[in-house]
């Protein structure tokens, strides 16, 4: 993740001015900006709180800071990464490492160009999303019935059921486009598949590529 650190963009200080800040936003084309004093992270300075208050000579220290739960660890994936910036709504997402040290910026727009290489993107194939009670998950199992259908597993996400926490949300990214074999196989064996994709997977926008990779870490 250390590697997708965008070194171009450099913190804030408390001490900094809010010209200063709005200076930067403007030459780096972001909104937010991210807020560091003695290697804390603080969370992120709008330009939209800066604009408000119409008084450019505050320092940052005095503003209102958004975001401060928007960032991952070092050692997390790209994933977690998107999924964060998403949540807030924010174009970054700031990386830190165990002990709280800042260690630099994602950028959103950065992440989506490397998750569009990957073969999540670049294969095509369908999404199938089962929900599992808890006791009863096995990927080894569904993998069985899968590839009985000469079918792979390219990726897989699970993440619990939020209005049923006894039971998984498991989503699996199939080589295959039409699903309709697999997903009676599965049926067959008392798997209850809740919702099904068929993308065309192929993109190079950036909204198309996001939306995808939101059902596949949601659904």
């Amino acid at each position: 993740m250390l590697d997708l650190i965008n070194d171009m963009i450099p913190p804030l200080k408390g001490t900094d001015d809010a010209a200063k800040a709005l200076i930067w936003m403007e030459e780096l084309r972001l909104e937010y900006l991210p807020v560091v004093d003695n290697q804390k992270f603080l969370g992120f300075l709008s330009e939209g709180a800066i604009l408000d208050e119409n008084d450019a000579s505050k320092t940052v220290g005095e503003y209102y800071l958004d975001g401060k739960e928007c960032f991952i660890l070092q050692h997390q994936h790209i994933y977690d990464a998107v999924k964060k910036a998403t949540d807030y709504d924010f174009q970054s997402v700031a990386v830190l490492n165990d002990d709280g040290t800042y260690k630099g910026l994602l950028i959103l727009s950065d992440l989506l160009s490397v998750f569009s290489q990957s073969a999540f993107i670049q294969s095509s194939g369908g999404i199938i999303v089962l929900s599992i009670n808890q006791l009863d998950y096995s990927l080894s199992e569904i993998s069985r019935l899968i590839e009985s259908n000469d079918a792979q597993i390219l990726g897989s996400s699970i993440n619990v059921d939020k209005n049923d926490f006894s039971k998984f949300r498991l989503t699996l990214k199939i080589n295959r486009e039409d699903l309709t074999h697999i997903i009676a196989t599965l049926e067959r064996f008392d798997y209850k598949v809740i919702a099904k994709y068929h993308e065309a997977v192929n993109t190079s926008n950036d909204k198309e590529r996001l939306d995808l990779l939101m059902r596949y870490l949601d659904a």
